[in-house]
């Protein structure tokens, strides 16, 4: 990371509650817990050989039972990003319309979800979250213990994610950007549309 980034207030605010990680009692929905502070690179479609964002972010996590006795986790995550100079998030995408790089600096916005089963351990709605229980495999294993599984973490086909990047009024030439797909591991079928580039 070359620069800190300066959190707008009302994020800056809802960090200093995320520390807390408080479980919400839930409406049918599941249970609710979060928000979590996490401060993460960002991989794009050329894969993890170089960051191209600096993402600063509140992300939750709902629990819901199913009735084989497994659990449905939803993840979601929203915040802002800085980019790093080099290639773009949609360098390597071979359709569509994308650019090839992005300048340093840059900033914008984005959310999404993260939704998979978790099999195996015991979920403890009260267990104790330690500092880094934004980490999804941190939070997994405090939850429902080291023996938990989590399909979005394996080959399986029973994983779904979509996010997607904006970054207006920025001067770049591309400034929108998804990212989604179904599966995971050797069933990963992702999909990237437009990009977050200068040029």
């Amino acid at each position: 990371m070359q620069k800190r980034w300066i959190v707008p207030g009302l994020l800056a605010a809802a960090f200093a509650f995320a520390a807390t990680g408080l479980a919400n009692s839930g409406n049918g929905h599941g249970k609710k817990f979060g928000p979590y502070g996490v401060v993460t690179d960002d991989h794009g479609s050329c894969g993890p050989a170089h960051a191209w964002a600096v993402d600063t972010e509140l992300r939750t996590f709902t629990v819901k039972r199913n009735r084989d006795g497994t659990f449905r986790l939803t993840r979601r995550d929203h915040g802002a990003f800085l980019t790093n100079e080099g290639q773009s998030p949609g360098a390597c995408e071979t359709h569509g319309r994308h650019g090839s790089t992005v300048p340093a600096g840059k900033t914008g916005h984005f959310r999404g979800f993260l939704r998979g089963t978790i099999s195996g351990g015991t979920f403890d709605p009260n267990a104790t979250c330690p500092a880094n229980c934004g980490d999804t495999d941190v939070w997994i294993a405090t939850f429902f213990g080291p023996n938990a599984t989590f399909s979005c973490f394996t080959d399986s086909r029973d994983c779904k994610f979509n996010f997607q990047y904006h970054a207006p009024h920025q001067g770049l030439r591309y400034h929108h950007w998804y990212d989604k797909g179904k599966g995971a591991g050797t069933m990963l079928h992702e999909k990237f549309r437009g990009d977050i580039a200068a040029s």
